[in-house]
């Protein structure tokens, strides 16, 4: 019963997908992180429902750029880009630590949070609708890789304050347990991945792990540590860069 509580929980606080209500108990919150990669896994199920759908009906490529996009969203409502743009007002205020961690609690946005949004989405979206073939595979999985990153952050990252959910589920966590489940996650998806395609998957496994150093190194300049919004600043730019990099990938044939 604790594992099905734990499942539930993750999906509960990660995602939109109704789950059954109950209080959250601090037995069940200790392993919860072990399966936040799985909302990962079903955004990926979607993504790859949805580009089989297109191949069959001969959707265009917009509508499968645009929908494959919305289907994060869909599935999370946005949790993480809500923490992307909260992370980008802090950054680009060039305030102190102590403002800075301020201005990431302020429910307000500001304008470099909605700046950096859009340019994300203008560079996601372009990249997106450049991915083709058995590519998609790889952005499919590459959800689940960018939560299995989020989540060892969460138990291997100090955080910057002692407040927050992110702390409650760090704090509440079995470290040794959910980290030693998040490393073999790790260990499959990159199996997975480099089986699919040893060029393209290493590809897509390198500016990952990239993409997480930089963002422990940026956290811990600018912050002294991460939060909440910090790991869902880092999960969305690790998707964006896995977007990216496929489409690269696409375009110059590798």
């Amino acid at each position: 019963m604790t594992f099905i509580k734990s499942v539930i929980i993750a999906f509960s606080m990660y995602s939109k997908i109704p789950m059954p209500q109950f209080t959250w108990q601090e037995k069940e919150m200790k392993y919860a992180l072990c399966f936040f990669p799985w909302v990962g896994a079903v955004i990926g199920a979607l993504t790859l429902g949805w580009w089989y759908l297109c191949k069959k009906w001969e959707i265009g490529v917009m509508a499968f750029t645009l929908i494959g996009t919305a289907i994060p969203l869909i599935v999370t409502g946005g949790f993480h880009v809500d923490g992307f743009m909260d992370t980008m007002d802090a950054f680009h205020s060039y305030q102190e630590r102590e403002r800075k961690l301020e201005i990431l609690k302020d429910s307000h946005i500001g304008a470099f949070s909605v700046i950096c949004l859009l340019l994300y989405y203008l560079i996601y979206i372009a990249a997106y609708s450049e991915v083709e073939g058995d590519r998609v595979y790889l952005l499919a999985t590459g959800f689940f890789l960018s939560r299995v990153l989020s989540g060892i952050g969460v138990v291997n990252i100090p955080g910057a304050k002692k407040e927050g959910l992110l702390y409650m589920f760090s704090s509440r966590a079995h470290k040794h347990i959910v980290k030693a489940a998040l490393f073999m996650q790790l260990f499959l998806v990159a199996a997975i991945m480099l089986s699919l395609s040893w060029k393209q998957g290493g590809i897509v496994l390198f500016g990952a792990a990239a993409t997480y150093f930089y963002y422990y190194y940026r956290s811990k300049k600018e912050l002294g540590g991460i939060t909440g919004d910090t790991a869902g600043y880092f999960l969305t730019l690790c998707e964006g860069v896995i977007v990216v990099l496929l489409a690269i990938c696409s375009v110059v044939g590798i």
